[in-house]
């Protein structure tokens, strides 16, 4: 319970008060004088100080202002008392002093309690609010921070490329190209974390659900990670029941549970360390382990380790510290699958360990089988379509329609939907590349109005944005986009769509790449 300083001279007051207090369950402590009442707000941050106004010392009007204009105790509460106020001049005085509320002596004791639990309500409202503002402001920090980050290494790549800087004979442009791509895929994944904040505080992620094979699911994703274990020289111990581990959930989402973890365990174990896998099933749930010999949690940080935008002190020191999404996810995403996930550390330096539960599928007789690619099946390049692109980032434009007329598309570019609207008209494209938030007109809005024109009403519709919510899809989708990627897209996606447009008359069939 809170803590509540009781300030009188009166030895009867204080302990009628007092008593008055703990009886409604309050911790209570108290003093007698003005200046014990400031050491003891202080030293002990009560949450409120009763605080009569009469004292033997200092008044308690000025106790009040002084509690107030110190920014240690600020934001103690004050509610003073008196039994020698009778004119709304006394009590304007002491409000005007700091107090947040003012009480006349004698007062019932239902009536004092119930000041001090309004009082109370107001203050840890505004201690909440203090609370996310900090944090707010902490996660903006590390957000820039985290941007900056994979932009430095783009910049270097784009320095690299430039002819002038050419070293005949070297790979200097091949690895200036992969630098970039790594970055650009680092980038991709830190907007992915944000998108998933907002699902998280809004709690609409929404599952795709169907039978999985935790196992074969854990194994993909250890060796996704295993570049990194490697980069890092980690030794691995894995342990995984020989059985199938059937579960019902979100292939996608499960993967992204263990992926989270490893990456993690990865990020936060010393080179040399250890990290130990393990998969088994007891009584009706599937139980996956991931612990590492890393730089543990510290026991007050503990209860928090799954809250949205927290890390650890000695996370937030590290260069690739994250921006505190990942843990709050799988907690998250466990819940949604009706599991549960618990973190155990012995304190800093002695690693963690992470425990994940999923109810299993109980009677499950098949695996549904995921549509397999030919290994040896070569990417065609798609015969040439007529295609509009429409967005008003000149760049993204720009380079967008260099790759497609790579590709042997005849293309079109527009920065803006009335642009759009003329050209369609006389061009007649097979495929529309629109982005939504464009000045004006904006892309929903452009796509109806080239589906009410003749010459543009089977005009494939594909949007390329930054809007990617639940809602921006449906929203896209109704007005009449056949698919919606998020930037940055891959191309090849971009170009897989195309190929699915049906072909206009006069225009070469595919051929091989």
């Amino acid at each position: 319970m809170p803590l509540i300083l009781n300030v009188d001279d009166n030895e009867g007051a204080r302990y009628a008060k007092s008593r008055i207090l703990r009886e409604a369950g309050f911790n209570v402590m108290e003093s007698r004088n003005g200046r014990g009442a400031l050491e003891a707000v202080r030293a002990h941050a009560p949450a409120l100080v009763l605080l009569n106004v009469k004292l033997p010392d200092i008044s308690g009007i000025d106790v009040c202002r002084q509690i107030k204009s110190d920014p240690q105790t600020a934001t103690t509460l004050v509610l003073q008392v008196s039994a020698q106020a009778l004119r709304s001049s006394d009590k304007i005085c002491a409000l005007e002093s700091g107090a947040d509320s003012y009480l006349s002596e004698p007062v019932e004791a239902e009536e004092l309690i119930a000041n001090i639990r309004a009082l109370l309500r107001l203050h840890f409202a505004e201690k909440a609010l203090r609370d996310a503002a900090h944090r707010q402001d902490c996660f903006l920090a590390t957000l820039a921070h985290e941007l900056r980050n994979p932009l430095a290494p783009i910049r270097n790549a784009i320095e690299l490329l430039d002819p002038a800087r050419a070293v005949p004979g070297s790979d200097q442009d091949a690895h200036a190209l992969r630098m970039a791509s790594r970055q650009m895929d680092h980038l991709g994944r830190l907007v992915d974390d944000l998108l998933d904040a907002a699902r998280i505080a809004r709690g609409n992620i929404e599952l795709q659900k169907s039978l999985l094979d935790l196992g074969a699911v854990t194994e993909a994703a250890l060796e996704a990670a295993r570049p990194a274990l490697q980069a890092k020289q980690q030794r691995s111990t894995v342990r995984m029941t020989p059985a199938p581990c059937l579960i019902v959930g979100d292939g996608v989402r499960v993967s992204q549970i263990i992926s989270n973890l490893l990456s993690n365990a990865v990020k936060y174990t010393a080179v040399g360390g250890h990290i130990a896998l393990s998969l088994e099933t007891q009584s009706r749930h599937a139980v996956l382990r991931i612990a590492d010999s890393g730089i543990g949690i510290e026991p007050d940080e503990l209860p928090h380790v799954f809250e949205l935008f927290v890390q650890s002190r000695k996370a937030a020191e590290r260069a690739d510290g994250g921006l505190g999404v990942g843990l709050a996810l799988v907690k998250e995403l466990a819940q949604l699958h009706g599991g549960s996930v618990v973190a155990r550390s012995d304190g800093p330096g002695q690693g963690a360990e992470f425990t994940v539960r999923f109810p299993l599928a109980i009677g499950a007789q098949a695996l549904p089988q995921a549509p397999r690619r030919d290994a040896e099946e070569g990417r065609t390049r798609s015969a040439p379509r007529r295609i509009l692109i429409t967005d008003d980032n000149v760049d993204c434009a720009t380079s967008l329609l260099m790759l497609l007329e790579i590709e042997g598309h005849d293309v079109r570019m527009t920065h803006d939907a009335l642009s759009a609207i003329d050209l369609a008209a006389s061009f007649r494209p097979d495929v529309a590349i629109l982005d939504i938030g464009l000045p004006g007109m904006d892309g929903r809005e452009l796509a109806r109005a080239l589906r009410r024109h003749p010459s543009t009403e089977n005009t494939d519709l594909i949007a390329v944005t930054g809007y990617g919510l639940a809602e921006d899809r449906s929203a896209t989708s109704a007005a009449g986009f056949r698919r919606h990627f998020v930037k940055p897209a891959p191309f090849e996606d971009i170009l897989e769509a195309i190929s699915q447009v049906p072909v206009a008359a006069g225009h070469a069939t595919s051929v091989p790449l």
